[in-house]
């Protein structure tokens, strides 16, 4: 609990915004782009800067407050329910190294603000499908972009990272100051502090050969195994996914779409168009389609290719990465997910392997890197019931639960839980002996697991 004295103090000590419930602004600065759940902090913390972030942390640590950390709000996972939030979503910025091909960037810088500084001079970071994803979190939790299979997980090129950890101690982490928080910040990061900015690698690539193709599954009904089939013989530089989605019949969506059962093939190649188009003539073949965009773009227009809702919206997801995917499995995903599934649902299949196969040149904590694909489920919540989402979820995950690798993507696990629903374990985010080397570096970092509104690792003991 915050007393008005020690609440006074801290705001005579932050540069930037401290609220409490009551405040002016306080419900609508707790908001993040999830709508479906919402942080309830008993102190708000709205930081200018890595000192408001340290003098938040002493205020937490000093009280036993726990601390949520949110900048944009999209992978919320965990919500608070009293405790501190510290929102970073002021401390942002982009710095570019051209010659060193680096980018620094603050803990509440967007992706779509790396991707233009970047691209002045002929660079590129390794974002997402989402220019709006904060840059920060996404790299935390592993980063799976659109030229992942080329370059690697986002969190596999990362130089530093600048953190208040929980003694309100402020670090600068590389992997020769600190070795061991530096390998379990990338891909575990928000279990060990207040992230206030990073360097991260960037790649020289300035256009793509990418887009969608949009195909009408009551008339391509095995378009899934044909995708999959497909995959087995691309090269490295084409990064590909496919979404399959039963539209309802609302004016909300696009005339092309509404009402249609439809697959969307997206595509980002680093090489040639006419290599390209090669490339992709098999998939053209699979059936007529709805719509076709592929073409040469600038890496500025990456965005464009998947098109995510820029609005906040209600949302449930969860995943399952896969050693295997056979005809069979695409045929009872598709039945599973169709107009008979009872609520939109979306089932969104990631082609991995290529350099997200191989380790890390600086080992991380980002592990199954065997996965072949990643197989997501991701539920808008439009005034669907508890049951019916986790339902549909469960039904899906079931039937390719015999070819998991044994674990979960983690930033691809949104929303909180369904009331009476248990956690998703944390051990299922990472491989057994990484969870336990986390385990014991958490109980070194933070012994009393201040930082636990996340996909929490206890610490060892």
């Amino acid at each position: 609990m915050n007393d008005a004295a020690a609440v006074a103090s801290l705001r005579d000590r932050v540069r930037g915004e401290t609220l409490v419930p009551g405040d002016e602004g306080f419900a609508a600065r707790c908001a993040g782009f999830q709508t479906a759940y919402r942080h309830r902090p008993s102190v708000l913390v709205r930081a200018d800067g890595p000192d408001d972030v340290v003098s938040a942390v002493e205020h937490a640590a000093a009280r036993d407050l726990p601390v949520a950390v949110q900048a944009t709000g999209h992978g919320l996972s965990v919500a608070t329910d009293g405790g501190m939030l510290i929102d970073t979503a002021g401390l942002s910025g982009v710095t570019v190294d051209a010659r060193a091909r680096t980018a620094r960037i603050g803990a509440g810088t967007r992706l779509a603000a790396v991707v233009e500084a970047a691209a002045r001079y002929g660079l590129a970071p390794l974002n997402g499908s989402s220019p709006g994803v904060g840059a920060v979190g996404y790299v935390l939790g592993g980063g799976l972009g659109l030229l992942a299979r080329e370059f690697g997980y986002a969190a596999d090129r990362v130089g530093s990272i600048d953190i208040v950890t929980a003694d309100a101690r402020s670090r600068h982490v590389t992997a020769r100051s600190e070795p061991e928080l530096f390998w379990a910040l990338r891909g575990a990061g928000a279990n060990f502090g207040v992230v206030t900015g990073m360097e991260i690698d960037l790649v020289p690539v300035s256009r793509l050969y990418g887009g969608e193709l949009v195909f009408d599954l009551t008339r391509s009904p095995d378009l899934l195994a044909g995708y999959l089939g497909w995959t087995e013989t691309l090269p490295e530089e084409l990064t590909s996914s496919v979404s399959l989605l039963a539209y309802p019949d609302l004016p909300l969506f696009p005339a092309t779409v509404r009402g249609r059962f439809a697959a969307h093939v997206r595509i980002a190649y680093t090489g040639d168009s006419r290599t390209g188009e090669r490339l992709v003539a098999p998939l053209r073949a699979l059936g007529p389609r709805l719509s076709d965009t592929l073409a040469e773009m600038p890496y500025t227009e990456c965005g464009a290719i998947y098109n995510d809702p820029p609005m906040p919206h209600a949302y449930q997801g969860d995943n399952v990465l896969l050693r295997a995917f056979s005809p069979q499995q695409a045929a009872e995903v598709t039945q599973l997910v169709g107009p008979g599934a009872g609520l939109p649902c979306v089932v969104d299949v990631r082609h991995l392997g290529g350099a997200l196969a191989r380790p890390a040149e600086v080992p991380n904590a980002v592990g199954h890197r065997t996965a072949r694909y990643l197989l997501r489920v991701l539920i808008p919540l439009m005034g669907a019931e508890p049951d019916e989402v986790m339902g549909v979820r469960d039904k899906v995950l079931g039937a390719l639960a015999a070819e998991s690798v044994g674990g979960r993507f983690q930033s691809l696990v949104y929303g909180g839980c369904a009331k009476g629903a248990p956690p998703t374990p944390a051990e299922d985010f990472w491989e057994p002996a990484d969870h336990r080397r986390l385990s014991a570096l958490k109980a070194e970092i933070d012994p009393a697991n201040l930082f636990r509104f996340n996909r929490n690792i206890e610490p060892a003991g």
